[in-house]
């Protein structure tokens, strides 16, 4: 950062968001630290699961759909008994979840033994994060410091595919005005996880980007019959009608589960302040349709609003859209919020500190029965939303920041 920049910020707020971040890294650090400190059946004492945790199912599933066997992706017993036999008898239950395209970018990882595949895996789409993000030109700290947030840690600590969406969802976002062609792919992969791109066509149906829409649907359907090629078109009637279901029992069982550790979505805080499943698909599809009436605002080719901010806000509104959603979901959001801290002269540290740190203790949140942690995303939004119209007229700095 150049000298200009540190007096735009006070030396003091600048080493109180180095202490932020460092604390936050120390902590992610130590989460994987303990992660892998495994019993004598391979499982880690943490998670009483393989340390590689979710990406088991992406390694396993592919694997199994190279030998063969992609029938037992959708046959929930005889999946958990097929992991059981690769990895050990005390291996919990798993389930496969995914869309079976899915399979395709599983297929390379699952030709490397599972350690160098998660290694592959976790660095990987943090190189493709990278890739999504450099559009923002954020100074070379605060543009690490988003590569290396809270979020990003319990996504890799859980073998999750939170910073592959939120590469292709933000770099989508960006890429969409003066890139269609590019950013339509970027959404047709993001089929994957469909949850995560609820609100994409609305922002490009309000932005009469055709061109995106084209690419983006010729993109998901040549996925999908390349999926199908690949392992026989009945993977998706079985989708629908095996994974689809489970996926949705586990959503809708009683709070709390397990598994709620790290639930994030306003459909997740009904269930905690006990409301039905029916009401809280009431809240959640309240939510979801204020989150589109906002990104068609945002999106609307008359808006005056700079679109780096629209983008971020679009995409940290991505998690309050769905009512399936989870901390590392969260990504979007401490990129949102990175990049705030950039452009923001007088950010309020306070504030930013308590939702940069969210991903890393929401799950103290829920194990207390409070399953309100869709309020920090929602928060942050709110914050944002105010400083985004007339942004487009800001000048910028050489380093990024307003000037």
């Amino acid at each position: 950062m150049t000298t200009d920049s540190l007096t735009e910020k006070s030396r003091g707020d600048l080493w109180l968001a180095s202490l932020i971040f460092l604390t936050g890294l120390i902590f992610g650090v130590l989460y994987h630290v303990s992660l892998w400190n495994l019993d004598t059946a391979g499982l880690s004492t943490i998670s009483k699961r393989l340390p590689y945790w979710d990406f088991t199912n992406l390694w396993a599933g592919a694997r199994l759909a190279l030998d063969g066997h992609v029938e037992f992706l959708f046959d929930a017993e005889g999946y958990r008994a097929a992991l059981r036999a690769m990895f050990t008898p005390a291996l919990p239950d798993q389930e496969w979840s995914y869309p079976p395209s899915m399979l395709i970018i599983g297929l390379p990882l699952a030709l490397l033994p599972i350690s160098i595949a998660y290694l592959v895996w976790t660095v990987g789409t943090l190189a493709l994060l990278h890739l999504a993000i450099r559009p923002l030109r954020l100074p070379l700290a605060i543009h690490l410091a988003a590569l290396l947030s809270p979020a990003v840690f319990i996504n890799a600590m859980f073998g999750q595919n939170g910073a592959l969406t939120a590469a292709l969802l933000i770099g989508g976002l960006l890429a969409a005005p003066k890139r269609p062609i590019l950013a339509g792919f970027l959404f047709g992969l993001l089929t994957v996880k469909p949850q995560i791109g609820i609100l994409i066509p609305f922002c490009l149906i309000a932005s009469g980007n055709w061109r995106a829409i084209a690419s983006a649907s010729t993109t998901a359907a040549l996925l999908a019959a390349a999926t199908g090629w690949a392992f026989g078109f009945a993977v998706w009637p079985s989708f629908f009608a095996e994974t689809r279901a489970l996926m949705t029992a586990i959503m809708e069982a009683p709070y709390p589960q397990s598994y709620h550790g790290n639930a994030v979505t306003v459909f997740i805080m009904a269930r905690s302040a006990g409301a039905s499943v029916n009401l809280a698909y009431l809240f959640q599809l309240a939510a979801t349709l204020v989150a589109i009436c906002v990104v068609v605002w945002l999106w609307l080719p008359s808006a005056p609003v700079d679109h780096r901010r629209r983008a971020l806000i679009t995409a940290a509104l991505a998690i309050v859209a769905t009512p399936y959603g989870y901390t590392y979901d969260t990504i979007p959001m401490c990129v949102a919020l990175a990049y705030m801290f950039a452009v923001t002269l007088r950010p309020s540290l306070l504030a930013f500190a308590a939702a940069w740190f969210f991903p890393l203790f929401a799950h103290l949140l829920n194990y207390n029965h409070v399953g309100a942690g869709i309020l920090v995303p929602i928060a942050v939004v709110i914050w944002m939303l105010p400083r985004v119209r007339g942004a487009g007229r800001a000048r910028y700095s050489q380093d990024g920041l307003e000037a």
